[in-house]
């Protein structure tokens, strides 16, 4: 009887493993875990789908050719990475955590980690350029205690933000640009 609840228990066990290894997503867990100095994530074996919506806090990817939507952005900044292979990267920067997603202070580095070593032709910043610190990329203002005072935007600083990004992806600054779009929806192709 012991033997036979052992061999139910490491079926129970490999079951366990199979399905973690194979469902969508445990793998985008698992991808958010993977160290970037292991291999591309296009190694990975995890395929982008060919259209994400990228909304408050999320980080996605799509294929070669395919399309992000960041719907309403209107205090927000989206980071699009621009991958050589024609793949994107995209993260959706709020203002304010939305429960359940990443800080603004969060975002960069999952940013980083999903768009890996893989190589970057251009990175794209747009949306409320005046409504953003570059320190928010650092320090979100949520975490700033009842006393302190976060910094506000005296004026919009483009250079600034795209300096922030630069260095929070740790890719050359010449790659990013800066653009203030109206409120709305955005796309990237």
């Amino acid at each position: 009887m012991i033997d036979f609840k052992r061999s139910i228990a490491t079926l129970a066990v490999v079951l366990m493993g199979a399905v973690a290894l194979t469902s969508p997503s445990a793998a985008a867990d698992n991808a958010l875990n993977r160290p970037t100095h292991t291999g591309s994530r296009a190694a990975s074996g995890v395929t982008a789908p060919d259209r994400a919506t990228v909304t408050e806090g999320q980080v996605k990817e799509v294929a070669p050719g395919g399309v992000i939507t960041y719907p309403s952005v209107t205090s927000c900044l989206t980071v699009t990475v621009r991958l050589r292979d024609g793949g994107l990267v995209g993260a959706h920067a709020s203002l304010f955590q939305v429960p359940g997603e990443l800080r603004s202070d969060e975002i960069l580095a999952a940013l980083k980690h999903l768009v890996g070593n893989r190589p970057v032709t251009a990175i794209q910043v747009k949306g409320a350029v005046g409504a953003w610190h570059p320190s928010y990329f650092v320090t979100a203002i949520e975490t700033y205690g009842e006393k302190e005072q976060p910094p506000y935007p005296a004026r919009p600083e483009p250079e600034e933000l795209a300096t922030a990004v630069s260095q929070g992806l740790e890719l050359p600054r010449r790659l990013v640009t800066v653009e203030d779009v109206p409120d709305g929806d955005q796309s990237a192709s």
